[in-house]
């Protein structure tokens, strides 16, 4: 038997399973796909876990039943290259592969700050939402909560918690000199006036110096915090950035253009953990998932297989709220309930889907 294996079961792992079990395979080929959860989580909606305005049920799904896939649920601790094996935390089992495809994602990039991953929470794993939101729920009222990263998550987590909870003390510090840098300005001043009406402080050119406990020590001044969050970037999977393959500046596996490790063909890299000249998302993971199945099924038949199309995206979409959003929609910036109705479209397709 041929054996498929695919570690990690987010948007670009089960893309990658779900285009081979649409496919005819040969009988001597089976899949295993590898995650630490016996669900598919829905990474895009962990700032509600955090913010407590859904339940956890409604960000995850069970992964298809068939014949021809085996669930390994359990911690990856090192994949084994020479051997073509992948090995467990606390357990004895391993798992062979022929072929193997590293969807592991990314975690939180700390840029080395002092206190930052041990006084943070954070929203990188459905377990950590699931922390984040106990601590945020659990505060008193009028407590106080800093979102340290002002990108897409950092705003869709601060904006949540302000609908969840009116009486809290509410600062976000952001880098740059305006929230989304990497938005249209017009998205970027409708962000900031919801902030701005819904009384949430924006510190804009924050530089985090220390983290504490009870605080955030940024550009000399430490403000007393009860649960900071940390949104401020994000890195391959420490699994990933320890295998000895070229990687790009981000510590990405630089691949060929079918995806592949250009040393060892047989292991393919999607996701978060690939390099790219789009910046990681849901979206971009799928995509590259979907043309990784169709890739492998040519090669389990034999087949020279086909050069992937460019990738076209779809455009972003980010929530303020239930009832307010942004994104950039046919290249085109828009505000206010469209997209946020548009973003929940989204989900509902791809929890169907």
């Amino acid at each position: 038997m041929r054996n498929i294996v695919i570690l990690g079961g987010g948007y670009g792992g089960l893309k990658v399973a779900t285009g081979l079990l649409n496919q005819q395979l040969p009988d001597d080929v089976e899949i295993t796909l590898v995650d630490r959860n016996p669900y598919h989580s829905l990474k895009t909606e962990f700032y509600a876990i955090t913010a407590g305005t859904v339940a956890e049920k409604e960000v995850r799904m069970d992964f298809p039943t068939d014949d021809r896939v085996n669930y390994v649920f359990g911690e990856v601790k090192e994949i084994k290259i020479e051997s073509n094996e992948i090995i467990f935390h606390n357990s004895s089992q391993v798992v062979s592969f022929d072929y193997l495809v590293i969807a592991l994602g990314c975690e939180d990039n700390y840029h080395g700050i002092e206190g930052a991953k041990d006084y943070t929470e954070s929203v990188q794993t459905i377990a950590n939402a699931r922390k984040a939101g106990v601590s945020v729920g659990n505060l008193k009222a009028y407590g106080k909560v800093t979102v340290v990263g002002a990108g897409l998550s950092g705003i869709e987590v601060a904006s949540e918690i302000r609908e969840s909870r009116s009486d809290l003390n509410i600062r976000l510090l952001d880098r740059g000199e305006s929230v989304l840098k990497a938005f249209d300005r017009r998205i970027q001043a409708h962000v900031e006036d919801w902030f701005n009406k819904n009384d949430v402080e924006v510190l804009h050119h924050a530089n985090v110096e220390y983290v504490e406990k009870d605080g955030v020590c940024n550009n000399g001044v430490c403000y007393v915090n009860d649960v900071t969050i940390w949104t401020a970037g994000v890195q391959p999977n420490h699994i990933v950035r320890a295998l000895p393959f070229e990687k790009d500046k981000q510590e990405k596996v630089i691949l060929n253009d079918f995806y592949q490790v250009p040393s060892q063909e047989n292991i393919y890299v999607v996701g978060d953990c690939a390099a790219s000249e789009y910046s990681p998302s849901a979206q971009l993971a799928g995509a590259q998932g979907e043309q990784i199945a169709s890739i492998l099924g040519s090669v389990l038949h034999g087949n020279e297989p086909k050069e992937p199309k460019p990738i076209k995206l779809k455009g972003t979409l980010g929530s303020l709220g239930k009832n307010d959003g942004f994104g950039n929609m046919m290249k085109q910036p828009f505000t206010g309930l469209l997209p946020r109705l548009a973003k929940s479209g989204v989900l509902w397709m791809h929890k169907r889907h």
